[in-house]
């Protein structure tokens, strides 16, 4: 029987350290609070957003929204309308645009491919020169040099 009262003494205190905790929150949230107010200002907002999700809209609050639906739909509609012309009046000239991009693009192409085909011809070219100066001038080194002929 011991055990059981040592048991009953044991959930005894934890009850009451608990009770304890929860009497000492308010002042350990308030000491904290006291060098950030904007934290106690945005945890406030987040309960009160909670509690008013939590709670039935009222009729009036419920008539009111549909009128404002209500009010609200020519706006739609013109804004729809609007947004579409806009689209469509962007279209064309996006799309020249975009031809005006290719072209330019195609062109460019064209003159690089022309002015890297001539780059090519011209070093064939040279090197065609070079080879050539340099055959010469194998040629002249082979006349000039004079047959020695043994006179022993």
């Amino acid at each position: 029987m011991g055990s059981a009262s040592s048991a009953g003494g044991g959930v005894a205190d934890m009850g009451s350290s608990v009770a304890g905790a929860a009497s000492d929150a308010p002042a350990a949230v308030k000491s904290r609070a006291q060098g950030n107010p904007l934290a106690v200002g945005l945890v406030a907002f987040g309960v009160g957003a909670i509690v008013a999700s939590l709670l039935p809209a009222t009729d009036a609050e419920a008539q009111v929204a549909a009128t404002a639906k209500e009010k609200a739909e020519p706006l739609k509609d013109e804004v729809t309308s609007v947004a579409k012309e806009a689209a469509q009046n962007l279209k064309e000239p996006a799309q020249q645009a975009a031809q005006s991009v290719k072209d330019t693009a195609r062109d460019a192409g064209g003159t690089l491919k022309d002015e890297g085909t001539s780059a090519a011809d011209q070093v064939r070219s040279d090197a065609g020169s070079a080879a050539q100066e340099v055959r010469d001038q194998q040629q002249s080194r082979t006349v000039a040099v004079p047959l020695v002929t043994a006179a022993w």
